[in-house]
């Protein structure tokens, strides 16, 4: 009988080679197309100021038709769908890198808002919101009570 010496490192690199081989067989060219598919949420940024709080949302190739917006008392819901454009071309391939399909985004706000009075604007592939803020979150007053400072002297 002959002994034969462990390798622990053989497993890992067994797992290694079929990891890669896993890779390789589903990022070929050919299954680009699937990721295309994947829905893309807008990016957003909010800014509160004292009477309102202002959405900006990042919604490039899109009409304004195609946006579909509900503002609710504490969220703003987006939603839309960025339809490709079909050329048809006898000579050559085409790769494409943007993304199309559904998305949707459903954003919290900080604050309650007044969501009758919203202002919206879209221009250059960005949206937006002007939420002016209820008449109870401006008028609210924070007190902070730190308690009474007391001077010992020994």
């Amino acid at each position: 009988m002959a002994l034969t010496r462990y390798n622990p490192w053989q497993e890992m690199n067994s797992l290694q080679r079929q990891l890669n081989r896993l890779f390789d067989d589903a990022l070929t060219p050919e299954s680009w197309s699937d990721f295309n598919n994947l829905s893309r949420v807008p990016a957003a940024e909010i800014t509160e100021k004292n009477d309102a709080l202002h959405l900006k949302l990042e919604v490039p190739g899109m009409e304004a038709k195609d946006l579909d917006i509900q503002v609710m008392a504490d969220r703003v819901a987006i939603s839309g769908e960025r339809k490709s454009e079909t050329k048809s071309e006898d000579s050559g391939k085409t790769r494409s890198e943007f993304r199309y399909g559904k998305f949707s985004r459903v954003i919290p706000l900080p604050v309650k808002i007044q969501n009758t009075n919203v202002t919206a604007e879209y221009k250059d592939g960005i949206l937006n919101l002007t939420l002016p803020k209820s008449e109870a979150e401006k008028n609210k007053v924070v007190k902070i009570n730190l308690g009474e400072a007391k001077n010992q002297t020994a």
